[in-house]
């Protein structure tokens, strides 16, 4: 999952930003790619504690896994690969 990620932002603008659900649509086929996504966030989060990349709500980065209620958007953090 985590691999899924970053190849993701890898393939955008460095500003650019993704969806979980897109790594997990990678990864799954409809419909199952739906069932996994907590795993998704989980694995998001920590790459964010890792500082490879943000999750962010809007502008705001969110920190922790009580912020991961409602749509996120995963962007390309400090330490991300490349």
């Amino acid at each position: 999952m985590a691999q899924a990620i970053v190849e993701l932002l890898t393939q955008r603008d460095p500003a650019a930003s993704i969806c979980p659900s897109e790594a997990a649509r990678c990864l799954w086929p409809a419909p199952a790619w739906r069932d996994h996504m907590v795993e998704v966030r989980r694995v998001a989060l920590d790459l964010a504690a890792r500082h490879f990349i943000l999750v962010t709500r809007g502008t705001t980065v969110v920190a922790d896994a009580a912020g991961l209620r409602g749509p996120v958007r995963l962007r390309r953090g400090p330490r991300f690969p490349g």
